[in-house]
């Protein structure tokens, strides 16, 4: 099946002059037009607040605007929305992959708009009885789709249609639509365009060109107020002319009103700061990624590496994580990326002079390390460190050391005892994690070891800091200084905390360190005063804790654990659940609960920390899959289904929905019984309302949408990744060119290198090589390219969209 992908990585990082022009406590949101799917951590007491978040997501719909809102917290009343930054689908090309600075623009009801309106519009001719001819305008108003959640709830929506012109505003109006975002209207609305002089022999078909100009269809979307005022949705306007030849059928997205509030003053607003990264991927079949795909898999055995298609990919992208990312998950998926990693690392080790500089750069084998332990590594992480980060962050101890920094009535010794208090606890479920190490993470390490050992013989100890460089410096002690990041919190730390965690990540650098460096490191230290705190542990136990644990993760030995292991925390979070048949109707049915997910249980809880009022094993999971609005007019539902009444969930928007959808799929992949059919909607009044089945037992009516268990422990879509790196060949296309005719330079001219600046930036060990893979990989290319065109055709003639 095809698929069409978008995804966003943001980054918000500040904002500066907020009003009021006082010190208030500000958050961000984060919307996909009105669906708030992310919200910052609330910054007290600032006009010119930090956030410096980072937020990862696929897009699980079709939107018109990215939206940032920053708003004053309120403790007694409504928080009150400040201003926001909004930007378009279509102008999102131009701010990505940048830091921007953007003013804050005032928020105003009529701007405030999501959806789309489905129309049928047509321009027939009638003759009266006196034997003139008049054109009349036949409007048929379809249904609707994502309109907004008022005040949390589907909306009551009603349409009104105009016809519009320099003298004449025509208006008819819908029923009101009760409880859905989704309305099905089919109301068809006659307007006349009376111009009887406009019949002639010549053009019996036409209005007067004067007046078919002016006239226009306006389409405007309520939410019906009752006792309090209407709420403007959105608006389509289409000009009349369009309809000359033919009835016009089109999906139009809703526009803000035109005239709605705008104030002078935004700039009196302030401005927040961003980085956008907007991706967008049209997926085709797999079996048109084959050639691509296998070109890349055997990556690692061409000879040399560096005239393989993988690499190759690296050299040519601007930016090498762009090319990483996907280049991994694919190599992971399929097995490869242990070969391949072994590959590079021993290119990279051929440049390195000195055995203390192993693997310190920023080059193609460390950068697909550093992603793969992201990956392969989050549970591992969480197994490790979650505990002690989280009584870090909830419970914090001043251990500020730095005398410059020290507060009034500070005292550096409690500080330093509280410090080395973090650090011990710290490195100690480090040091007894190797149990739990990935598999993959030691066979990668266990090469990274024996290739530094076989380039720096003379070394005893390069063997450890091959392993050290990474598992410490760019795994542990980055995920305590960002925890936020590697999902172990929800939100960036406060300024205090983070000072804390990177004096406890400074100091798991240098003791993971030390079973490949000599103590008289201390000496190097920039700062004295961590100079002074390291002087308590110079203990022999530390270097051979270090070395006992460098020694088991770049094993190759299966280790078998000790006792009953630990289960993994997977995802938790706030949502609302259905009761199970204990009330039957009413808005009391849903309620708030607190959800959490291990590779072991699926629970709720009346509250976070609170003993869990419903447990599913994951053993017993039969299927998880979303549930269609019509159930309960209710958007972003789902269900799990586990052998009992179905548990339905209602999530808070659309990306947490996928998120948990995915998460649930993920850990019950490989349960035996999961289910290959279920129902889309829910068992209400005596029968299932998707097939009208009367029996509560009868077998689904609609295929599962994962059926097939996963071959892998890690959930990576082959096929997604393979159009990513085509993606980026695509983007690159000049850069494979010149590199192409470098290669033929090269073979044809064999003294010395003739215009080096063309490229002397890439890897040519062997031109011709080089130059038979790049041959491939452009034909691979220009093949795909062949086969999206066709699909962008047969979309744009299948899927109109008026104003999209």
């Amino acid at each position: 099946p095809l698929q069409y992908l978008q995804y966003f990585f943001l980054f918000t990082d500040d904002a500066k002059h907020l009003v009021p022009n006082k010190m208030r406590d500000f958050f961000c949101t984060i919307n996909l037009d009105q669906e708030e799917v992310f919200r910052t951590q609330v910054v007290e007491k600032s006009l010119s607040p930090y956030f410096g978040e980072e937020f990862y997501f696929e897009i699980p719909r079709t939107f018109q605007w990215l939206s940032f809102y920053i708003y004053d917290k309120s403790v007694l009343q409504k928080d009150l929305r400040i201003g926001k930054v909004s930007i378009k689908k279509e102008d999102l090309c131009n701010y990505t992959g940048k830091e921007n600075w953007f003013m804050l623009q005032p928020v105003d009801s009529n701007s405030e708009v999501q959806g789309k309106v489905h129309l049928e519009l047509k321009l027939n001719e009638l003759i009266t009885d006196n034997g003139s001819v008049c054109q009349q305008l036949v409007v048929h108003i379809k249904e609707c789709h994502g309109l907004p959640l008022i005040n949390g709830q589907n909306c009551d929506p009603y349409a009104t249609v105009s016809l519009v012109g320099p003298s004449r505003n025509d208006q008819k109006k819908t029923k009101v639509k009760k409880k859905t975002s989704n309305p099905q209207f089919n109301e068809t609305f006659y307007f006349e365009v009376t111009r009887s002089s406009s019949y002639t022999k010549k053009s019996q078909f036409q209005v007067e060109e004067e007046d078919i100009e002016k006239l226009e269809v306006r389409v405007d979307l309520w939410n019906n107020g009752n006792l309090v005022q209407d709420i403007f949705l959105g608006e389509i306007k289409v000009p009349v002319k369009v309809l000359r030849n033919d009835s016009f059928q089109a999906w139009y997205l809703l526009q803000p009103r035109e005239n709605g509030n705008k104030s002078s003053k935004t700039d009196d607003l302030g401005s927040l700061r961003l980085n956008i990264c907007y991706t967008e991927d049209c997926v085709l079949p797999s079996e048109y990624y084959t050639s691509l795909r296998n070109l890349l898999l055997k990556s690692s055995d061409v000879q040399p590496i560096s005239a393989s298609a993988a690499y190759i990919l690296s050299e040519v992208c601007r930016d090498k994580c762009d090319a990483v990312l996907p280049l991994v998950r694919l190599l992971l998926h399929h097995h490869k990326l242990v070969p391949f990693v072994a590959a590079v690392a021993e290119l990279d080790l051929r440049d390195t002079q000195e055995a203390n500089t192993i693997f310190r750069g920023n080059s193609l084998a460390t950068r697909c390390v550093d992603e793969m332990m992201k990956i392969v590594g989050k549970h591992y992480l969480k197994v490790t460190l979650k505990a002690v980060i989280d009584e870090i962050c909830e419970s914090p101890k001043p251990c500020e050391i730095d005398p410059i920094k020290l507060r009034e009535g500070d005292n550096v010794e409690i500080n330093m005892e509280n410090l080395r208090y973090y650090v011990d606890k710290v490195f100690r479920e480090i040091v007894r994690s190797s149990i739990s190490c990935p598999t993959l993470m030691c066979d990668v390490f266990y090469s990274l070891r024996h290739l530094a050992a076989k380039r720096f013989p003379n070394d005893p100890h390069v063997q450890y800091s091959a392993v050290s460089s990474f598992v410490f410096l760019r795994f542990f002690a980055v995920a305590v200084v960002s925890p936020h990041t590697f999902h172990l919190r929800p939100h960036h730390p406060d300024a205090q905390t983070s000072r804390t965690l990177t004096l406890i990540s400074k100091a798991i650098q240098t003791l993971g360190s030390w079973g490949s460096l000599t103590k008289s490191k201390l000496s190097s230290f920039k700062e004295t005063f961590m100079c002074e705190f390291f002087k308590t542990f110079q203990e022999e136990k530390f270097t051979e804790s270090v070395k006992k644990f460098l020694d088991d993760v770049s094993s190759t030995e299966s280790k078998e654990p000790s006792g009953v292991s630990e289960p993994v925390h997977l995802k938790e979070g706030e949502m609302y659940k259905r009761a199970q048949g204990r009330t039957r109707i009413g808005k009391k049915n849903f309620k708030k609960r607190w959800f959490c997910l291990t590779s072991r249980e699926f629970t709720y809880h009346k509250q976070q920390d609170k003993e869990p009022i419903f447990t599913i094993p994951i053993k017993n999971i039969l299927a998880v899959e979303k549930l269609d609005e019509s159930s309960f007019n209710k958007k972003n539902m789902f269900q799990v289904l586990h052998g009992e009444k179905p548990l339905y969930i209602q999530a808070n928007n659309c990306v947490e929905a996928s998120e948990w959808i995915e998460a649930l799929c993920r850990v019950t992949r490989c349960n035996q019984r999961r289910l290959s059919f279920y129902h889309p909607s829910a068992f209400l009044n005596g029968s299932w309302l998707c097939c009208k089945a009367t029996a509560e037992s009868t077998e689904g009516c609609a295929r599962c949408t994962a059926d097939v268990p996963a071959d892998t422990q890690i959930e990576i879509d082959g096929d997604r990744e393979t159009e990513r790196i085509y993606s980026l060949f695509t983007i690159n296309r000049s850069k494979l060119q010149k590199l192409e005719e470098a290669c033929g330079s090269i073979a044809v001219y064999q003294g010395p290198r003739k215009e080096p600046d063309d490229y002397s930036n890439f890897t040519i060990e062997d031109s011709v090589a080089t130059f038979h893979t790049l041959q491939q990989i452009i034909d691979t290319v220009e093949k795909l390219d062949e086969s999206h065109e066709k699909y962008q055709k047969k979309r744009s003639s299948s899927a109109k969209y008026g104003s999209e």
